[in-house]
């Protein structure tokens, strides 16, 4: 009996190690076959056009082909979802924005993942500064202008935004409460149709993305008065940052790749160099700016700390704005 035990015990030990081994192999030689980049957005949105862009920079870099899968739906929850249930061993990749992955949860009660719990950050992409624009014949000039309104007709000032809980929704919400004031939010189902009632003068206040408000701005179409980055834009270098008028404020956002919650930390890191190589490309920097983009060179670290630290961010702005889950 006594040998069989120690046969079984030899056999369960030889088998472990037999797969510790399998699975060391198949991380060294990590990829060795084709990967897959989701993405929570349709295809041609910006957080589609960053996980293409990546994807044909890196995957040579990889040695290997890579797809995106584009999974929209409900906010980005779709995607999220289906990416919480891929295997963790790196063949399947995501990529996503903040407003999809950190506010959405505080929006939707039943979003169905955990983006703190469910994914292993891997690097930040690009940064997307938002612009505090207003219809020409908008009473404020300037910023100082706009936040002596803001704080003299609480209520009285109305802005449009891409939809509840949306990052044009959620910035003006979080300026008026650091003056102690409040803005009136009108919902529309998307960019285009809040954009095309701020060009008609039917809502007089937008924060949108640089890249969806740049064309307008050159046209005369639209008044810049302030950008949500910490400083100043190279592109709008005469329009100051709230945070001249407001200390601290920022609010951007930012695209990351993600992989599944437990993938390897040698498949992480042959990910990172890969994306570290080509964010280093200046034909990628170049690129990035036509997108109203800035490159953003994190790893994994220092993205897990902003993804967290934001996540409680916006919790509270959420909650201050009413938008959240009930």
């Amino acid at each position: 009996m006594k040998t069989i035990m120690r046969l079984a015990a030899s056999s369960a030990l030889a088998m472990c190690l037999g797969i510790g081994m399998a699975n060391a192999h198949a991380e060294t030689n990590y990829p060795a076959g084709p990967i897959t980049i989701v993405t929570p957005t349709v295809a041609g949105g910006g957080t589609d056009i960053v996980a293409r862009l990546v994807a044909d920079k890196i995957g040579p870099a990889l040695g290997q082909p890579i797809v995106v899968n584009n999974k929209p739906g409900a906010g980005g929850a779709i995607g999220n979802q289906f990416m919480r249930r891929e295997k963790n061993d790196g063949y399947s990749l995501f990529v996503t924005a903040n407003s999809n992955q950190l506010i959405l949860p505080w929006v939707v009660k039943e979003a169905g993942f955990d983006p703190i719990k469910d994914f292993e950050p891997v690097a930040g992409l690009g940064v997307v500064p938002y612009v505090l624009a207003v219809h020409p014949s908008f009473e404020a000039k300037t910023l100082p202008e706009f936040l002596r309104l803001l704080k003299e007709k609480p209520g009285e000032l109305y802005y449009a935004s891409a939809g509840v809980g949306t990052l044009n929704h959620l910035i003006p919400e979080m300026l008026a409460s650091e003056v102690g004031s409040k803005m009136e939010h009108v919902p529309y189902r998307g960019v285009a149709p809040a954009m095309s009632d701020v060009l008609g003068g039917q809502i007089p206040i937008l924060f949108g993305s640089l890249s969806s408000v740049l064309e307008n701005i050159r046209a005369g179409n639209l008044r810049p008065l302030a950008v949500t980055s910490e400083k100043r834009l190279d592109l709008l270098p005469d329009v100051p940052a709230i945070a001249e008028e407001i200390p601290g404020f920022q609010a951007e956002m930012w695209v990351a790749m993600y992989a599944p919650a437990g993938t390897p930390n040698p498949v992480i890191q042959k990910l990172v160099k890969a994306v570290r190589s080509s964010m280093d490309n200046p034909e990628t920097e170049a690129r990035f700016a036509q997108l109203g983009m800035r490159l953003m060179k994190v790893g994994p670290e220092e993205l897990a700390k902003i993804q967290e630290a934001e996540y409680k961010r916006w919790g509270e702005v959420v909650k201050q704005s009413g938008a959240d889950a009930k």
